[in-house]
């Protein structure tokens, strides 16, 4: 029985704390039970989580802290569909939370991400249910338990977590980065999880606790990031139509920073990333306030991003392609709120590249109409055309693979270069299988596996 095993675990965990209780001053004073939450108590609780609620609740771990604790990662989709209704792939949100021990709404709003979508889910709300249908929400509440537990922002080794990710490490004035990047087991395991499990994911964000302000990169620079028309219409839409939360780039929002999970997540994964700081100081000690209502406003933010990770990419679509004299004059929607600066047209047979023309850009929400030199392109009885472009401008961003659907392409009558003028029974077919496809459907490219490297980075790249 999982009980059993979670008993057993906790018994044996090193260093294992007593559970907060009601009468505790703050900032150990609950809020709910859960603003100062022991990892015994996380244990716990995401254990029943996931036996009370199997058909959307797959626990897992990143790995183990320094003391031995489990790194809990709940898991929340309708797991009774691989995909989406329609087919295509679901959307891919990666959440943690409580990289400082001491920061206990940073952990408490992780929390709180997880639990709302499962309340939601059971009562079921149309929201909850649509994103857990659509997306993998995937929720790392603590990854600093052995600090928590002992109310220390460092883990157990005097280690700054959010100083020691493999990305300009320990290159700006801070203190405690750790003896090199991921030399701690917690940013190891967080790291790992990022490039094994969710490495297509469209949305990353980092809780803690300081001032009311969401940053996103970079750290290490004043200048904007490469994709800094997301990031602007992200900041714009919250404060328009959510919230008035400061939204800024993290050195001039906060302070330089480097080594930390937004900028890694951000500058080596490709991922679009927010850190959020909340402002403990908003809570008054003494009060009853629900850890919902005392932290609504940053739900609403979250749910949001949530909501819309759809469009945190550039999602290009065809809307017309046609092949004459030589040339393809190729009209294109982006139907996401990123731009991609390098995508080309390729000619696929077997699997095998045969040709790719120039390269094109499309700016974010926006239409292109471009014309490329295809007169070295020879047409088979079996190829096929697909886009092939990175989901955002940073150079580390996903590669995505398209095909381009059999309807949307005229090929001139001369054009063909050995090809048969009318379609051939294997172009009937593919065109019969396309044809029902949407418009906007992804396919992620074996060969567009991003590299987990660091890239030297200047202001715009």
């Amino acid at each position: 029985m999982r009980v059993v095993a979670v008993l057993a675990m906790l018994l044996a965990a090193s260093a294992a704390p007593t559970f907060v209780v009601a009468e505790e001053s703050w900032p150990g004073e609950p809020v709910d039970n859960h603003v100062h939450l022991t990892w015994a108590t996380l244990t716990l609780e995401v254990n029943e989580w996931a036996d009370d609620n199997p058909d959307i609740v797959d626990l897992t771990s990143t790995g183990e802290s320094e003391l031995g604790k489990t790194l809990w990662v709940v898991r929340l989709s309708d797991w009774s569909m691989e995909t989406k209704a329609d087919g295509t792939a679901k959307e891919i949100i990666y959440i943690d939370g409580g990289h400082h021990g001491n920061e206990y709404l940073g952990t408490a709003l992780a929390w709180l991400s997880a639990k709302w979508y499962i309340n939601g889910w059971n009562d079921g709300n149309e929201e909850a249910v649509n994103v857990l249908q659509n997306s993998e929400v995937h929720i790392l509440i603590m990854l600093n338990p052995d600090g928590n537990d002992i109310d220390t922002r460092w883990n157990i080794n005097q280690v700054d977590l959010n100083r020691n990710y493999d990305h300009y490490w320990n290159t700006c004035p801070t203190t405690q980065p750790g003896s090199s990047a991921f030399s701690e087991s917690e940013t190891n395991s967080n790291s790992i999880y990022m490039n094994t499990v969710v490495p297509d994911a469209d949305l990353y964000v980092t809780m803690h606790t300081g001032v009311w302000i969401m940053l996103y990169p970079w750290g290490k620079w004043p200048e904007q990031p490469s994709d800094w028309e997301l990031f602007h219409y992200i900041r714009d839409d919250v404060h328009a139509n959510v919230s008035d939360i400061p939204i800024q780039n993290a050195n001039q929002g906060l302070y330089p920073n480097c080594g930390t999970s937004r900028d890694y997540g951000y500058g080596v994964m490709g991922f679009p990333t927010f850190t959020f700081e909340t402002d403990d100081e908003q809570f008054v000690p003494g009060s009853f306030e629900s850890l919902h209502d005392r932290l609504e406003e940053e739900m609403d933010v979250m749910r949001y991003l949530i909501n819309n990770v759809w469009y945190w990419r550039a999602r290009l679509s065809v809307t017309s392609f046609v092949l004459e004299d030589g040339d393809i004059d190729l009209g294109i929607d982006n139907m996401g709120h990123a731009t991609t600066s390098n995508a080309t047209v390729r000619y696929v047979d077997g699997g095998e590249v045969k040709w790719t023309s120039e390269l094109f850009g499309v700016n974010a929400t926006n239409s292109t109409q471009t014309t490329l030199d295809a007169s070295n392109l020879t047409l088979t009885d079996s190829g096929q055309f697909e886009l092939y472009y990175q989901k955002r401008v940073i150079d580390s961003s996903m590669w995505v693979n398209e095909s381009i659907p059999a309807e949307q392409i005229t090929i001139s009558e001369g054009s063909d270069k050995g090809w048969l003028p009318f379609a051939s029974p294997i172009w009937a077919v593919l065109a019969i299988g396309l044809a029902g496809m949407k418009r906007n459907e992804r396919f992620i490219d074996d060969c567009g596996q991003q590299d987990h490297t660091n890239v030297a980075q200047n202001a715009d790249s």
